[in-house]
């Protein structure tokens, strides 16, 4: 089954480390997304630029509006996204456990939909 993890991170905590520290950071994750390449557990992954950076689009009453910045005020912005291949749930929560940033922040395991369902976006029924 195939698992997205969205890796979400406290910019601060990040851009606070040492250079050290960031080396260090940089090279453990590197290292994790090699070892789950060699088990054949990882899809795709990627960083994210800056929250700064971001722009929230919104389509309402036939208008298009973009605001800079998130939807929502938080500490913790999504950071990046590793996509898995795990056996179930409680292997894929291991995996993203280990992941080296969620020492600092969370990681949202959500796996993924073969199809867009055609009953209604997410089955709760209305």
């Amino acid at each position: 089954m195939k698992y997205i993890c969205l890796a979400y991170e406290d910019e601060r905590i990040l851009d606070g480390l040492s250079a050290s520290e960031w080396d260090a950071l940089r090279e453990e994750t590197l290292n994790y997304v090699e070892a789950l390449k060699r088990s054949g557990h990882h899809l795709s992954s990627a960083p994210l630029e800056s929250v700064r950076t971001a722009t929230t689009v919104r389509m309402r009453h036939g208008r298009l509006s973009a605001t800079d910045g998130p939807f929502a005020e938080t500490k913790e912005t999504l950071g990046g996204f590793f996509m898995i291949e795990a056996r179930d749930l409680n292997e894929a929560i291991q995996i993203a456990g280990r992941w080296p940033s969620a020492r600092f922040g969370s990681i949202e395991v959500r796996p993924l939909a073969d199809t867009l369902r055609t009953d209604s976006r997410y089955g709760g029924g209305a």
